[in-house]
Parts: C-alpha cells; sequence; structure tokens
C-alpha cells in the first residue's frame, strides 16, 4: 500500500498545471466570437476556430458592431474578440477595463496601420498629407469614405470634418461596409478617379491596389501612418471559469503576411474565411504550435496531436 501511495503521489507530481487540470465543464464549449465584419479579423476568428473544433470545442461567431461587441461582452452573450485594434479603439474599450468586465491580453498583432489612404496617381500628384485634401477638394468630390457606421475610425473622421480640421469642413464622410467601400475604391482607381479612405494593414488591399498612407494625421490615428496592436479581448468570468481555453485564445499571435494571404483568398479569390484558413493553416503546420502551449484538448488530452491531425485531414 506504501508503495502504491508513494507512486501515485509521484505521478501526480510529474503532471504539468495543464493536464492536470485541463477538463473544463460542458458550460466553456461554446466559444462565441466577436466579428464587427472586418475580413482581417473574419480570418483570425476562422483560424482561432478551426483549431477549437480540433480541440473539442464548439465555436461560434456572431457579426457585431463594436459598441455592441463590448457591451455583449459585459453581459456575457459574447466570449472573445480577436479585434481590439489599439489606440484607435481606446475609448470604446476603456469602460469595460474600467468596470473589469473584460481581460485584455496581447497583442495578437503587432505592425499593423491604420489612416487615410489614396490612390498612387493622387499621391504623384501631390496628395501626400491629411492638409492636402483640401487643395484638391473638387477632385475627391469633398467625400471621404469610411467603414461601417458606428466604428471609432469614423467618428474620429467624422469629428474631424465637424471641426473643420485641414480645410475639410463641409466634406461628406460616406459611412459603408467594408466591402462597400473597397468596391468604391476599385471602381474609382480602375476609372482613374481620385478617392480619399480609410486604408490599414493587414489587409490585401496593400498588394492589389497602388495606394499611398497620407502624413499628418498623428493627432487622430497615432503616428507611423496611424501604428497600431491588436489585442484579444476576453470577458473576465468566462477566463476564471474555462482556464484551457482562456489560455488557448491567450497564446493567440498572428502575422501581417499571415493575415494578408487569409485576406486574400477571401476577398480576391472568393473562398469563404474558414476555408480559406483552413487552407492556410493546412500549408503552414508549425503557425499552431505555440498556440497550443500550455493547452490541452476539451477532454484533457494532448493539444497538438488532434491539431495537427485535423488539420491535415
Amino acid at each position: 500500500m506504501l508503495k502504491y501511495i508513494l507512486a501515485m503521489g509521484l505521478g501526480l507530481l510529474t503532471m504539468s498545471p495543464a493536464t492536470a487540470n485541463a477538463a473544463e465543464p460542458e458550460s466553456c464549449k461554446p466559444v462565441r466570437f466577436s466579428d464587427p465584419g472586418w475580413t482581417d479579423i473574419s480570418s483570425t476568428t476562422a483560424a482561432a476556430s478551426i483549431v477549437l473544433e480540433a480541440l473539442g470545442y464548439a465555436p461560434e461567431s456572431a457579426m457585431l458592431t463594436i459598441s455592441v461587441t463590448y457591451a455583449s461582452l459585459k453581459n456575457g452573450d459574447i466570449d472573445a474578440y480577436l479585434g481590439d485594434w489599439q489606440p484607435s479603439m481606446l475609448a470604446d474599450r476603456q469602460p469595460y477595463l474600467d468596470d473589469k468586465s473584460i481581460v485584455v491580453s496581447g497583442p495578437n498583432l503587432t505592425g499593423a496601420k491604420y489612416t487615410l489612404a489614396v490612390p498612387a496617381a493622387a499621391a504623384a500628384a501631390g496628395v501626400k498629407d491629411f492638409a492636402d485634401l483640401a487643395k484638391h477638394a473638387d477632385r475627391f468630390d469633398r467625400k471621404i469614405y469610411g467603414i461601417e457606421p458606428g466604428n471609432n475610425a469614423n467618428r474620429m473622421l467624422q469629428d474631424m470634418i465637424d471641426k473643420g480640421d485641414f480645410g475639410l469642413s463641409g466634406w461628406t464622410l460616406v459611412e459603408s461596409s467594408e466591402q462597400g467601400m473597397l468596391t468604391e475604391v476599385d471602381r474609382s482607381i480602375q476609372e482613374d478617379r481620385w478617392i480619399v479612405f480609410l486604408g490599414w494593414e493587414p489587409h490585401p488591399m496593400n498588394t492589389r491596389y497602388k495606394i499611398d498612407y497620407l502624413t499628418g494625421g498623428d493627432a487622430i490615428f497615432g503616428p507611423n501612418f496611424g501604428g497600431a496592436e491588436v489585442f484579444t479581448n476576453l470577458r473576465t468570468a468566462y477566463t476564471q471559469e474555462c482556464p484551457n481555453v482562456t489560455r488557448f485564445l491567450q497564446n493567440l499571435r498572428f502575422t501581417l503576411k499571415m493575415e494578408n494571404e487569409i485576406m486574400g483568398a477571401i476577398l480576391t479569390d472568393g473562398a469563404e474565411p474558414r476555408a480559406a484558413a483552413a487552407a492556410w493553416l493546412k500549408a503552414h503546420p508549425d503557425v499552431v504550435k505555440p498556440w497550443l502551449e500550455g493547452v490541452t484538448t476539451f477532454d484533457g488530452k494532448p493539444a497538438l496531436e488532434a491539431v495537427e491531425k485535423a488539420i491535415e485531414g
């Protein structure tokens, strides 16, 4: 009996904490993501969801505006959001940090940028800075093309117009979806018309079109062309109830190359986000290894073998 007790004790000591505490309650199985409808976040959410399914979880995604995303994290309707762009979304998330209803981890992406852009032809003609826009108001039809209503960047641009910054008083902010905005960009470039629009990277617009980002917007979008980092947000109660899936979500790290390529398959080739992400992961299987550090399957088994099998299949 003594030998048995000692052997059991030794076994417990040699088990990793992740393995010993991996099994989670059934309530942790659904992983509910918010997707604001941006292709980059659709791409990363799809990639994370594929791995989660291989681990035995049941991810789902709801398309929500930013304001609804944060309210949903707080009230428990959403568990995770992978698209917290900073510093442009600082005002959106701050109340939820203040009341401790969300946990921020990451960044899951570095090297991003987010500011106004114009076709290369407009830049070559002298439109290189925010201050140059008013000089060519007629060429731009006094319009700035943004993305979906309620987005923080749109609010900042509307505030800029309302204040008359850069001589832009009287201009119109055209709000649309990402796809709607890009359709107008595509049409304008094809017809050799000028357009000023909200641009960002990662995004295949950077390789599909010849565009230039405008200087001078530091006070609005921050330095380095709105240089940004993207963070993962989780509802606080979820991190406490579901440590294994939380560890996975906090491990997530993406690259500009990865996102540009998955997004290119979606926007250029017409692939569904899940199919595009699955193909990319199959071609780059080593990417998932650091995502799985300290993580097991939902039922406490080794994670890497299960995920590799699912990706290859």
